[in-house]
């Protein structure tokens, strides 16, 4: 792999974020609007981020609001199975639940986008996942 910056889609991620946003019933997120992609040769430190489709685009084309959580794959396909899902339950909150286009910050007024929000979603959806067989 060289080191000029690449991005692909990523259907493993894709596939994880449907299932978080099912099991964790984030109905608010049109999963058909989030997409996966997976960079290479980025500089920044970061796990994954995710992306947002700024109003005067979706306007000028004529299209819904959308989302897309780019995996940094230099940091997040060496992490474990947790801490993807984790690291992609922290991206899922920047989502605000008026699905607007815009994202949710860290710190929002009484809601936090933390380790402890996170850790608190992950652990309900680990006992979900188990009602799911």
């Amino acid at each position: 792999m060289s080191s000029k910056f690449s991005f692909e889609y990523a259907p493993d991620v894709q596939v994880l974020v449907e299932r978080l946003i099912r099991v964790l019933e984030l109905d608010y997120i049109k999963k058909e609007n989030v997409i996966c992609m997976r960079s290479y040769g980025s500089t920044a430190n970061a796990y994954a981020r995710i992306w947002e489709l700024p109003s005067i685009w979706q306007k000028a084309l004529n299209i819904e609001p959308h989302y897309v959580i780019e995996v940094l794959s230099q940091h997040y396909d060496k992490l474990p199975q947790e801490e993807k899902e984790k690291t992609l339950i922290h991206e899922l909150l920047h989502i605000p639940k008026s699905f607007s286009g815009a994202t949710v910050p860290h710190k929002n007024f009484d809601r936090r986008i933390d380790a402890r929000t996170v850790n608190r979603l992950y652990k309900r959806y680990k006992e979900r996942l188990m009602d799911y067989g």
